[in-house]
């Protein structure tokens, strides 16, 4: 007889574990770790530079790529994170945590399958944002990801599938009403700043109107910079609450709430492969909307040669795709083709922007009409989309709720329910730039003019960016001003100065007739 087997026990292994320091590096939202080349964990797990790494520590997980350290800057039996990192991870200075290699994700398999062609489903959708929202796919994968989905290769079955998963991932909003307004610009265009507008409009009349807006990624400013520049925007979900349920409207910085959290990660990669395809953009948008409990939505799609939408054909079916996409996840929505040629108003930049808006609410004789008017027809149509404004009429409603100080009084209420009212600041430096000859006004280049004010150190710095004195169509002399740069510092000035320089003009001058 063949001898038996002895059964053998081993003890189970005992988990990794380093003291966790903040490395004080900013990566953005990318979670880094950082370990030392000769330490003992580093050593035993077989962790590479690149290596996908989890730290586990009181519950909470937190999926980051490792980069090995050769300095002494990082002692043996510490792991450092970085800032996106150790604000997940929630620990504490030198607190003992658990470092070992992360799960084999099965949404992988899923992803592989969309690089090949495959259509995915609701179930594999949902897979893959569940492991983006938390954090557990590489860039190496979101990229994939992103670029495999660009390219129209999104139909309206796969697009309403991402938007549904990326809304389940997250928390959403219920507000026990209706209905439930909200308003969306696809972008492109500097100085678009209407919501600042539209809201209290919408509010003043007794809608409810819960606004939450992005940061700038690419841009000057976004919603969420330039009404930072006249109020607290960082509010939690209890904090939102409080302002709706008291003033009927808020305008919030959405990246303080776990409201599709896995969009604001696949943004994050969208930004530096300049990839923003339909499919993907409509799930941005209305994933947004859906979690924050939004029903009805207006969405404002500038056109325009140097816009983000550049022909009508385009813009017509992104408005489509938005309103099929949105009905299959219960909302109505509402898309406007508008005017993209030139920029808005003539702050670019969050401080900037926000005195346009304010001269506007204020009523002031200067106040940007182009701003004005197309804050008044976007608010008309959410009125009339609300039921508060009979077809046709909701126009004439907003301008009246602007012109008699409603939408102020409003705006203002708003404002200190969210934590008080500011004064947007001033930057200490300025250089006109002036026109090279005398004609009129024939274009104006909204990717230069925003780069510009950008250059000068907008949105970094709330006072920077740009101020344009003139529009298409003006009549100017030579030497007479075009715009204004505005900076922090004159090595900012000077940077965005000889950038300025160095182009075509922004703004285009043809012979007067």
């Amino acid at each position: 007889m063949p001898p038996q087997a002895s059964a053998v026990s081993f003890a189970p292994l005992q988990p990794s574990r380093l003291r966790a320091r903040r490395a004080a590096i900013d990566t953005y939202q990318q979670h880094v770790i950082y370990m030392r080349t000769d330490c003992h964990v580093c050593r035993a797990e077989g962790f590479e530079a690149q290596a996908q790494v989890e730290l586990v520590a009181r519950g909470r997980h937190v999926l980051g790529i490792l980069h090995r350290v050769a300095d002494g800057w990082l002692q043996p039996g510490e792991v450092a994170l970085s800032d996106a990192a150790w604000q997940a991870l929630q620990v504490r200075e030198q607190e003992e945590v658990v470092v070992r290699h992360p799960p084999v994700l099965d949404s992988l398999a899923h992803l592989r399958a969309k690089v090949h062609g495959a259509r995915l489903d609701y179930a594999a959708m949902r897979a893959l944002m569940e492991d983006v929202a938390r954090g557990r796919l590489s860039d190496i994968h979101l990229a994939a990801f992103v670029t495999a989905c660009s390219g129209g290769r999104l139909d309206t079955g796969e697009t309403t599938a991402l938007t549904r998963a990326m809304v389940d991932v997250g928390e959403r909003l219920e507000w026990g009403a209706a209905p439930v307004m909200d308003k969306h610009c696809v972008g492109g265009l500097p100085g678009n700043r209407t919501t600042l507008l539209v809201v209290p409009i919408v509010a003043a009349c007794g809608v409810l109107m819960p606004k939450t807006s992005s940061r700038a990624i690419t841009s000057p400013a976004g919603t969420a910079d330039t009404m930072e520049t006249l109020a607290p925007v960082q509010l939690d979900t209890a904090a939102m609450r409080r302002v709706v349920e008291r003033e009927g409207g808020c305008i919030a910085w959405g990246g303080a709430l776990q409201l599709s959290p896995a969009d604001d990660v696949l943004i994050r990669v969208e930004r530096p492969l300049n990839l923003d395809s339909e499919g993907q953009l409509v799930a941005s948008i209305l994933s947004k909307k859906a979690a924050v409990g939004s029903q009805r939505v207006v969405v404002d799609i500038p056109v325009g040669p140097t816009a983000k939408v550049r022909s009508e054909a385009a813009a017509r079916a992104l408005a489509e795709s938005l309103r099929s996409v949105g009905a299959a996840l219960g909302m109505q929505v509402r898309a406007l083709l508008t005017d993209g040629s030139q920029p808005v108003g003539r702050g670019i930049g969050p401080a900037l922007e926000a005195r346009d808006v304010m001269a506007v609410l204020q009523g002031a004789a200067d106040a940007p009409a182009d701003l004005r008017e197309r804050a008044l027809l976007l608010a008309g149509e959410v009125l009339e989309m609300a039921g508060r404004a009979a077809a046709g009429g909701g126009l004439a409603l907003a301008r009246s709720v602007l012109d008699d100080g409603r939408a102020l009084r409003k705006f203002v209420a708003i404002c200190e329910a969210q934590g008080g009212m500011r004064v947007p600041p001033g930057a200490p430096h300025r250089q006109v730039i002036e026109a090279h000859a005398g004609g009129v006004v024939v274009a104006i280049d909204n990717r230069i003019v925003a780069r510009a004010a950008k250059l000068a150190g907008a949105p970094r710095d709330p006072a920077a960016g740009a101020q344009l004195h003139v529009h298409v169509g003006d009549h100017v002399e030579a030497g007479q001003p075009l715009y204004t740069l505005h900076a922090e510092s004159p090595g900012e000035l000077a940077y965005a100065c000889s950038f300025v320089r160095a182009r075509l003009p922004a703004i285009e001058i043809g012979s007067a007739p």
